[in-house]
């Protein structure tokens, strides 16, 4: 009595988060075999499935566990986050600026530039669903459509097409018929190497500062002083003088194709 008591109590919990539970599910689209139709419905509950409770608990829990990386690989916290962590190395503010202020401000730029991505899914996916208009499965390709539209447009034709061929993939095959893994991966080198493009853009003025520093530092033989703590006064003034906080956001929001 008491085990059925207890799987009726988590079977009424997951019934009553069962909206935002598909919204997560949502986001990860198809990106793996927890979008296989054998897998998710044991996770909604009133479907038929031949997972027990516990199954479909482990289900959920590993959904929600990834659920954070998968948002992050599909959106350009990546880019945001390597192009500031670079930014601070070349200010020399290694302790000034911590992981969560880089961290934190990361976050806020990729809301603001998956905003519309956001409401397009939710408004044509998740609302439909939850009033039951459309099927999990439906709602799962629907939520695709976008998310491939975003991440095709910030990838290289190069790195897709090694992706592919990778995959094992016809070179011939449209870049939207594609799978979404393939999408994916490519997504993630194309945003690697334009997060280290506009990182070496923003390194090169304070590495001009280092080296003229330290090489009037090395003229007038004071070799024992680090150069360093000479030429971040200056790298600051620079930095503050061109209102840098607004030029890297410009800068890094513009990269940002297909908003």
């Amino acid at each position: 009595m008491t085990l059925q008591r207890r799987g009726a109590g988590v079977a009424h919990t997951l019934h009553r988060f069962a909206p935002a539970i598909a919204g997560a599910v949502l986001l990860l689209a198809s990106a793996g075999a927890w979008a296989a139709p054998d897998v998710l419905p044991g996770v909604i509950p009133g479907s038929s499935s031949g997972l027990t409770v516990k199954s479909q608990i482990l289900v959920l829990m590993t959904i929600l566990g990834l659920l954070p990386v998968m948002v992050m690989m599909m959106t350009s916290f990546t880019r945001f986050v390597i192009v500031l962590s670079l930014l601070r190395q070349a200010l020399g503010l290694q302790q000034g600026l911590p992981n969560r202020i880089i961290t934190g401000v990361a976050l806020i730029l990729t809301l603001l530039v998956m905003r519309p991505i956001g409401e397009q899914v939710w408004n044509e996916a998740f609302v439909p669903y939850d009033k039951d208009k459309i099927s999990l499965e439906q709602a799962l390709k629907i939520a695709e459509v976008p998310l491939s539209r975003f991440m095709l447009a910030q990838t290289s034709k190069t790195a897709l097409a090694q992706i592919a061929h990778l995959a094992g993939e016809p070179a011939e095959m449209k870049p939207m018929d594609r799978g979404f893994t393939v999408k994916l991966a490519a997504f993630v080198l194309s945003e690697l190497k334009s997060a280290f493009q506009i990182g070496c853009m923003l390194f090169i003025p304070f590495l001009i500062i280092d080296l003229v520093v330290s090489s009037v530092l090395m003229a007038m033989g004071m070799m024992m002083l680090s150069p360093l703590v000479i030429s971040l006064p200056f790298k600051l003034l620079l930095f503050v003088l061109v209102d840098g906080w607004t030029l890297t956001v410009n800068t890094l929001v513009g990269s940002i194709h297909g908003i």
